[in-house]
């Protein structure tokens, strides 16, 4: 066993040098900028799991959401304080009293990167036709494209414009609630009324492109981009590394009139290994250390989240996330369309010990619903979820067919690979089915990308999930559990309600909170659509996270949030000695 660590702790630090970590001093040559900031530097930060995808339509998990939030930006995103909803690339907007209206006014003079896409190989400025293009391109069916949910059945046309190019024959319009008024002006209409529109502008599917690219790369967009973010990509070694530079181009200043990045770029790399992670952030290799190993959360921080002496050099920040764990039910199958069975195994399951002993209190039991806590306006207490309760659940085996387990078919949780944790809490969680209903679950891990594809695409029973929300609001929980997201067949992908969860119940309840502006009774509203999902035994909330993060003490600038959303455009470094 330490043999096995001492590799895996070495072969992450030998990787990373091989992709051109840097063992000399960390004293970048820093310019001072107003206000006591400084320009300069190379960000540093890891992802225990590789990217999916860079391109905005494709965008399905965090990590290519963290980078790509960097390259891309929309007409409005969020602050990196707080989560409201702030200007981009429209310096202002109008909605009307229906919110059915939004009218956009864009800045003048923002171009897309430097790029061989465009003639002179020099970005052009950024127009109206620009989004008309991109969100067209958004309510297009195609493969690539993950993020129609985001307008389909919300902006005027888009259903209309999809089924056209799933028929092969588009509407030479697009999506007719786009209208481009001028090249500074766009105006985007509802079917009905929807006061969360603007959270999903602050989505990456709505990030603007051009046109040229698509025509260039195609598929290459995957990994060949051109946004207007502060900063671009220089290098891409697929599992090792990607490398970005800033923008010098970029549109944005702070407050005190520096021009926007600070930073010089940005350095993501993969290693898998949180251990190896933390001896990378200790050797000063990583800027930024989220989440712990949780062997040795104890090590690095107290039980009221303090740290520990050996750690008082680094930033310590802790907060509650938007984001929770699930075990997920394929209900279309054969085994989990079984309510009982659903049932008995959410009793069988003690979360309050696996948060304790398992993650170590780095989590809160998700003994409520689906919202985790944290989410403006929304009572997650007030969701009665199932408790831990062995003899309910043996009951529920048998009312399911399955008494004491007898007559169970062979059955596998999948879940994917990355950090340790998920394995760690899987293990726990199959041997309380096994004491508490006398099965054998056997665990299958397979890589992340893998993992999507088989759940998606129907293909596995029961398997590991987890959610971390897109937009600070209850909907961006509850619409994975919409079924207008299930597709006409199994064969055909199922992204967001991959469960293929149907109630009607549900549906009633969820449109109706969709369409009603009083925030209080919409609030109301989605509590009542949660109670019905988790009454249905839908899936089985595990934990909700809670995020420890360690800051070089280098780094300023950098607010922790409940998303854990990142835009590193204002994060700049000071000297330390």
């Amino acid at each position: 066993m330490k043999n096995a660590m001492f590799g895996t702790l070495l072969s992450g630090v030998l990787l990373f040098m091989a992709c051109g970590g840097s063992t000399k001093n960390e004293a970048e040559s820093l310019t001072p900028a107003q206000g006591d900031r400084y320009y300069g530097g190379i960000f540093r930060m890891n992802e225990v799991e590789n990217f999916k995808s860079l391109y905005p339509l494709n965008v399905t998990e965090v990590t290519s959401h963290r980078i790509t939030n960097q390259i891309y930006e929309g007409l409005v995103g969020f602050s990196q304080t707080d989560l409201t909803i702030v200007p981009m690339l429209a310096e202002r907007w109008d909605v009307d009293s229906t919110y059915t209206s939004f009218t956009f006014y864009l800045r003048k003079g923002v171009k897309f990167h430097d790029s061989d896409v465009f003639p002179d190989g020099k970005g052009r400025e950024v127009t109206a036709k620009d989004f008309k293009y991109t969100f067209t391109k958004l309510c297009e069916s195609n493969a690539t494209n993950q993020g129609s949910w985001v307008f389909a059945g919300r902006v005027k046309g888009c259903e209309e414009y999809f089924a056209s190019t799933a028929n092969g024959q588009p509407l030479p319009d697009g999506v007719t609630g786009v209208q481009v008024i001028d090249d500074y002006t766009l105006k985007i209409e509802l079917n009905r009324t929807f006061t969360g529109f603007l959270n999903m502008l602050a989505l990456p599917y709505t990030a603007v492109f051009p046109k040229e690219a698509v025509d260039k790369y195609g598929a290459e967009m995957r990994v060949k981009t051109v946004g207007t973010g502060p900063f671009f990509i220089k290098e891409v070694n697929e599992g090792n590394y990607v490398i970005l530079d800033k923008n010098t181009n970029y549109w944005g200043k702070d407050s005190l009139g520096n021009q926007l990045p600070y930073l010089n770029g940005i350095k993501v790399t993969f290693i898998k290994d949180r251990k190896s992670e933390l001896l990378e952030f200790d050797n000063g290799k990583i800027d930024l250390l989220y989440r712990l190993p949780l062997e040795l959360t104890s090590d690095i921080v107290t039980a009221d989240d303090q740290l520990q002496p050996a750690y008082q050099k680094y930033q310590l920040q802790v907060r509650p996330s938007l984001a929770v764990q699930f075990y997920g039910f394929q209900h279309m199958g054969d085994l989990f369309n079984n309510k009982d069975l659903r049932i008995a195994f959410t009793y069988a399951i003690d979360k309050e010990s696996i948060v304790n002993y398992t993650l170590k209190g780095s989590g809160i039991a998700a003994t409520n619903g689906i919202v985790p806590p944290g989410v403006p306006g929304y009572d997650y207490k007030a969701i009665r979820g199932y408790g831990y309760d062995p003899a309910k659940a043996r009951e529920y085996m048998a009312k399911a067919g399955y008494p004491e387990g007898k007559g169970f078919p062979k059955l596998t949780l999948q879940i994917n690979s990355g950090g340790g944790h998920n394995e760690q809490v899987a293990e726990a969680i199959l041997k309380m089915l096994k004491e508490n209903l006398g099965i054998e679950v056997e665990m299958n891990i397979v890589p992340f990308a893998q993992h999507l594809e088989l759940v998606e695409t129907g293909k596995s029973q029961f398997w590991r999930y987890g959610w971390v929300a897109d937009y600070p609001d209850a909907e961006n929980f509850l619409n994975l559990f919409y079924s207008k997201h299930i597709p006409a067949t199994m064969a055909e992908r199922s992204y967001l309600n991959s469960y293929r969860y149907k109630s009607a119940a549900f549906d009633s309840v969820f449109e109706q909170a969709a369409i009603t502006v009083d925030p209080d009774q919409r609030e109301l509203l989605y509590l009542k659509a949660d109670q019905i999902m988790i009454d249905d035994a839908a899936v089985i909330p595990i934990y909700y996270y809670k995020d420890h993060r360690l800051l070089q003490a280098k780094v300023k600038n950098f607010p922790q949030n409940s998303m854990e959303y990142r835009n590193l455009r204002d994060v700049y470094f000071v000297p330390v000695k």
